[in-house]
């Protein structure tokens, strides 16, 4: 579709003339973007010609990258940006609807009750089952408005201007048949000449009705889930951007991300591409915080489970601008918290909670509430039952299917950003650091290369785990090529990873059926094989050892074992594990955990294989394992 600008009055737009307003973090400005709009069939088809491009990138497109969506066929939109204007803030609010229009609540469209046992049932048949480490269900809270949809669009941006702090975009977009305003606090990728950032954010501190507290932010940060939660994003995002920068990237931070209802925790990730910045966008749809991981199959579960489709929610919009020299940089911020405006006055709030193994339904069910509650404020939706708030994650029940009330602006007692200075709580924050890996904490230039001349090919197995361990190799020296379990045919090459992935290690799926041959191959042929997590249970199934579903699975988990002589600290991402026999054939060494019947850790002549993940953030020491092990099987 296309439309063409009409007549405008003043620095607003005119009633029928597309536009974007885009308030960037807390900038005094806001910038108003009006011009032409077309729909465009794919990422790579974002016309970059001689003008900015705001694109906003349904969902659906995820289906660039071969994996599973329900398909809604909601339009990549591109706004063509004829003309930018910049306006201070309370120049725009003073010409901004001082009141949104009246909001009749529906109520979700997935009542509390079924939503708790949605997470319930992932927890058992996804996580516990091997399908996934996390996945993001989402629901949205419905209603209507009268009246002209522009005017809507413009009230709720005010609110939002007003009401809101702490988010990386606040916008209002007015197209035909698609009108939205939102607040987004999360980042999904930058490109700022070569360099590319991403903000993994993930935990939530629900603030309680008084403000948030030191002693809830501590509790907070404290609390294993949220930990868990972010460290396994912050994994899957590495994924992300060691697929799109040649020379990996780093973590920076962590930071808290203070907002007026909720307190999030956040790294900043950064690398180097010189890819066109569409591929680097198509590459790294969509963030893991609003999919799961791994994502291949996250996405599938998505599907399986929602059964229905997100429209823009989890996309992007996604601004192009000409930088120096000819190079298209992009800003681009995920697509939640936002409210959507459809025909008839239809109006959808989105909202989703992570999901991982120790995930409490009543408190995932509040997340939803208390993620979607600064949208609801400025949309009108307020005087209902409140959300359950703050930590610990056992609160008491949640209220009936209505919404979540929100706060009036600058009700709370506390400011959040005051709570967040506080000695204890950066000290708190700050030891998160301790137990990660260096190697993704510091520029990676140098150090010791000891597989200089070794040709290594890492069998993906639906799990980009294993572009972090081609991060890790090539540093080492190893010349290294990531191949698909679908497309690698065994070759001369030196050093053969079978990766991890998610499923059965035992099952018959083409996926596992495939890495099981190119291990027996590779044994009965003497030839040198490292295997990582599901590859090395299929390793020790074809020794002989048996193979048993852990009752808690082990999925974003950090433990410490003695790996062949040397106590080694690993992230670890399974649910099922080898269990060790009480005579090892000759020839077979095979490590245990202390306590357990648990294999972690297999070595013979020419092999070896860990359970744990050396190439995750979770790793303190992860590349010197591959140091020390990988020669001795050359």
């Amino acid at each position: 579709m296309s439309a063409s600008p009409g007549p405008r009055a003043g620095f607003l737009p005119g009633p029928d003339e597309p536009f974007a307003l885009i308030r960037r973090g807390d900038s005094p400005v806001v910038e108003v973007l009006t011009g032409e709009v077309i729909d465009v069939a794919s990422t790579q088809d974002i016309p970059l010609a001689d003008k900015p491009v705001l694109a906003i990138v349904p969902f659906r497109q995820i289906a660039e990258r071969g994996f599973d969506v329900v398909d809604d066929h909601a339009p990549l939109r591109c706004l063509i940006v004829d003309e930018r204007r910049e306006v201070p803030v309370a120049r725009m609010l003073a010409a901004l609807p001082p009141e949104p229009p009246e909001f009749k609540a529906t109520g979700f469209d997935i009542p509390d009750e079924d939503y708790a046992a949605q997470v319930k049932e992932v927890i058992a048949e996804e996580i516990g089952r091997g399908e996934g480490a996390n996945f993001v269900l989402h629901r949205a809270f419905q209603g209507t408005v009268s009246g002209s949809t522009r005017q809507a669009v413009l009230a709720w941006m005010a609110a939002l201007l007003r009401g809101e702090q702490g988010a990386y975009w606040t916008y209002a977009v007015f197209t035909d048949g698609l009108a939205f305003a939102g607040a987004s606090p999360e980042r999904h990728l930058t490109i700022k000449s070569d360099v590319v950032t991403m903000n993994p954010i993930s935990g939530t501190y629900r603030h309680p009705v008084q403000g948030p507290t030191v002693p809830g932010m501590l509790s907070f940060l404290t609390d294993t889930k949220e930990v868990d939660e972010l460290f396994m994003v912050v994994d899957e995002e590495l994924k992300l951007m060691c697929a799109v920068c040649p020379s990996g990237g780093r973590m920076i931070g962590p930071y808290l991300k203070p907002m007026s209802r909720v307190t999030h925790t956040e790294y900043l990730l950064e690398g180097l591409t010189a890819s066109d910045p569409r591929e680097v966008l198509r590459q790294t749809m969509f963030a893991p915080t609003v999919t799961g991981s791994p994502m291949q199959n996250a996405c599938a579960v998505i599907a399986r489970r929602e059964c229905r489709p997100r429209g823009y929610y989890a996309g992007v919009m996604a601004l192009f601008e000409a930088g120096p020299g000819g190079v298209w940089d992009l800003d681009a911020p995920i697509l939640i918290r936002t409210a959507y405006i459809g025909p008839g006055g239809q109006v959808s709030v989105p909202a989703g909670a992570t999901l991982i193994r120790h995930s409490d339904p009543v408190s995932e069910v509040a997340e939803t509430r208390t993620k979607a509650a600064g949208v609801l404020a400025a949309i009108g939706a307020q005087g209902h039952p409140p959300v359950p708030s703050g930590q610990p994650r056992t609160s008491g029940p949640v209220a009936p299917d209505s919404v979540a009330a929100a706060l009036p602006a600058g009700s709370s007692a506390v400011a959040p950003s005051s709570v967040a200075g506080d000695p204890r709580v950066k000290a708190t924050l700050e030891y998160r650091n301790e137990r990660l890996a260096k190697f993704w904490l510091r520029p990676q230039a140098g150090g010791p290369s000891p597989l200089t001349g070794l040709a290594t090919v890492i069998v993906d197995a639906a799990d980009h785990f294993s572009q972090m361990l081609a991060h890790l190799l090539r540093r080492l020296g190893s010349d290294v090529r990531v191949e698909s379990w679908e497309t690698y045919r065994p070759g001369s090459e030196g050093l053969v990873i079978p990766g991890p992935g998610p499923g059965d290690p035992s099952g018959g799926e083409p996926r596992i059926a495939m890495l099981r041959s190119v291990i027996s191959q590779r044994l009965e042929n003497g030839q040198p094989l490292l295997a990582v997590c599901l590859s090395h249970q299929i390793l020790a199934h074809g020794l002989g050892l048996d193979l048993r579903q852990l009752t808690r699975p082990h999925q974003g988990e950090q433990l410490t074992d003695d790996l062949f002589g040397q106590a080694t600290t690993l992230g670890y991402y399974n649910t099922f594990t080898a269990v060790a026999p009480l005579e090892p054939g000759p020839g077979l060494e095979v490590v245990r955990r202390r306590g357990t019947d648990e294999v972690i850790a297999l070595r013979g002549r020419h092999f070896a294989s860990v359970q744990g993940h050396p190439e995750s953030a979770l790793s303190p020491d992860g590349i010197g394992l591959l140091a020390r092990l990988i020669p001795g099987l050359l």
